[in-house]
């Protein structure tokens, strides 16, 4: 370790605080200036940013604590929670919820990167507070960490925990664009009717006429989630799917889990299969961004067992020419979105009225063998975003395996300075 050195957070960057312009001023919002909440990165998957939900203007910068602050700033939330962790893409500001750093010249940014995430638990200890816990800027600046003393060696590091990440982020591209081609498959046989020419008017408007309506619940067993109480919230090798599974961007996210023993008051129904559908019932944001989502089971994530919660509906197809791939095309477009919108209700929280799902109204072809034709074309799509879900996972195990052994020198770099 005698190329490593003791020092401070402070040692190696600027450390910079946030700040909220007036709401009251309308002035203030809807700029060119990126701006960063908490809220933006709990829904954030990657590690480089670009903009939060809000932009600021100019005259909103000035008026408010917010600076800002240069490309590969790392963002650090200081309450809120403490630890979200990302990179700037580009110029940003961010509300009073960062302690954000500026790394210095000889400080790899990558490298400060990984270095707050290896020391996420140790930061979000320091947090103090009796409403909710948070770092101040002058905890943050004082953070004891030991760092390559070349910052050459640090870029190694940083590259080859980066070449994992880039890898992992790579392949939620390729599912995302896999799923968009399946959407775009289902949107030209089952909304255009691209393969029709002959329609009838119906309650939803026209279809071709060897086509029906049917209600949701006429092709798919509907299932409520599990009701459950704190206290079987423990370690465990069950995992109980909940909203925060739900990307808000679309897409479902491994770290959603949580891990429980139920009562023997579970039922059979409660369990999720590989291949079985999940509908958010609840959202706790006024967006209802996420509420009316449909998404597929296409990996157990090393659990022995899942469990879909209370705030969840689990969806099967029971017509057995009807995958449940078509099934989760059926529910995961605007349409099905729209129509759940117009049945939350809620203040705090936002729920989707149990009638909902159930009675949804669509258009189905009378015979099966367009079924089977249509999830011809499909199924190679989900099959393949299995496999890639699969390879993610074994990249995030190796990654996140790896970073407390690089980040603590335990396992030793080579590095070639230039000359």
């Amino acid at each position: 370790m005698s190329e490593w050195k003791n020092c401070t957070l402070g040692d190696l960057g600027e450390v910079v605080g946030g700040g909220t312009p007036s709401t009251k001023k309308p002035e203030y919002y809807g700029g060119d200036i990126a701006w960063i909440t908490p809220k933006d990165l709990s829904t954030f998957s990657g590690r480089f940013i670009k903009h939060g939900k809000r932009n600021i203007t100019e005259e909103g910068l000035k008026g408010s604590s917010a600076r800002l602050m240069p490309k590969n700033t790392i963002l650090l939330s200081s309450r809120a929670p403490i630890g979200y962790v990302a990179i700037a893409e580009n110029e940003v500001s961010t509300n009073q919820g960062f302690k954000s750093i500026v790394p210095n010249d000889d400080t790899d940014y990558l490298f400060l990167y990984y270095l707050l995430k290896f020391n996420k638990d140790k930061i979000e200890n320091m947090g103090s507070g009796t409403t909710f816990k948070e770092v101040s800027g002058k905890t943050v600046k004082a953070i004891d960490v030991t760092v390559p003393s070349n910052k050459e060696k640090q870029h190694e590091i940083a590259k080859i925990l980066g070449s994992l990440d880039d890898k992992i982020e790579n392949n939620r591209k390729i599912n995302h664009h896999l799923e968009l081609m399946a959407q775009a498959i289902f949107k030209s046989w089952f909304i255009d009717y691209e393969n029709s020419t002959d329609f009838v008017e119906t309650e939803i408007g026209m279809i071709p006429s060897s086509w029906k309506v049917v209600s949701l619940s006429e092709i798919a067993e509907i299932s409520n989630g599990y009701s459950y109480k704190g206290k079987e919230l423990k370690e465990s090798s069950t995992a109980m799917a909940t909203i925060k599974n739900f990307d808000r961007n679309g897409g479902f996210k491994s770290n959603g889990f949580k891990e429980l023993v139920p009562s023997d008051k579970i039922k059979p129904t409660h369990f999720v299969s590989i291949n079985e559908i999940l509908i958010a019932h609840t959202d706790l944001t006024q967006n209802a961004d996420i509420i009316g989502n449909s998404e597929i089971l296409l990996n157990d994530f090393g659990y022995d067992a899942i469990v879909a919660s209370m705030d969840l509906v689990k969806i099967n197809s029971k017509i057995s020419g009807i995958s449940n791939y078509t099934l989760l095309l059926m529910t995961k477009n605007e349409l099905f979105k729209q129509y759940c919108l117009g049945f939350v209700n809620g203040t705090t929280v936002l729920h989707l009225s149990k009638k909902a799902v159930p009675n949804y109204k669509l258009a189905i072809p009378s015979s099966e063998k367009i079924f089977k034709e249509f999830n011809s074309l499909v199924e190679p799509l989900f099959e393949r975003m299995k496999v890639v879900i699969k390879e993610t996972e074994s990249l995030i195990s190796l990654r996140d395996s790896l970073l407390p052994k690089l980040m603590s020198g335990e396992i030793k770099v080579c590095y070639y300075a230039a000359k």
